[in-house]
């Protein structure tokens, strides 16, 4: 994870998944501390910033305004019904943008709207909603996946999938597997979407 966002420009988050993580910062130094000299490196070696830019999807009703990772220098990428209510609530270092008008943040135009501002890598850490819109707009070029030793099941439906609130099959997002690595009891996994 923490290589992934040191080669990224932008780190695509949904607002849920900001609250679930009260102390995130989607920085690549805060999931792999020993390596954060050689992150700096490897990004400065590549032409990009010193840090990839959280960009945080909301329409705004479930934004933390008093996020830490807003106070360090953010984009907020909401609805046009919602962004003067948020440019008043969230800090200065923090950017609000109207990508679009309607209920919800259209990916596409989000996407675009990054890309103009020279973020062509862009990660998506969004929550199952935003990579289920990622997903169903065809955003996605590849997938990581982990797999881990823990085994998890749900008594009732309090967790997410990875996937919410689109449907995918039939027909599902075919993969193509590009990559299989192990460390220690993980097996960590890259895949080619089509």
């Amino acid at each position: 994870m923490a290589l992934l966002r040191a080669c990224a420009d932008s780190i695509l988050v949904g607002a849920a998944t900001m609250v679930g993580s009260p102390r995130g910062t989607w920085r690549p130094e805060r999931a792999y501390p020993p390596a954060s000299g050689a992150f700096a490196e490897l990004r400065r070696r590549v032409g990009l910033s010193e840090r990839p830019l959280p960009a945080f999807v909301t329409a705004g009703a479930t934004l933390d305004p008093a996020h830490p990772a807003l106070a360090e220098g953010a984009l907020v990428l909401t609805t046009s019904d919602a962004a003067p209510g948020l440019r008043k609530l969230v800090p200065a270092a923090a950017e609000v943008v109207a990508v679009n008008a309607g209920a919800r943040v259209d990916l596409r135009i989000a996407l675009a709207l990054l890309r103009e501002r020279g973020h062509e890598l862009i990660l998506s850490e969004g929550g199952p909603r935003v990579f289920g819109g990622l997903l169903a707009a065809g955003l996605v070029d590849e997938l990581f996946l982990t797999v881990s030793p823990l085994l998890a099941g749900r008594a009732a439906a309090v967790r997410l999938s990875l996937v919410e609130g689109f449907e995918l099959l039939p027909g599902g997002s075919g993969a193509t597997l590009l990559a299989a690595r192990r460390h220690a009891d993980h097996v960590f996994l890259r895949y080619a979407l089509g």
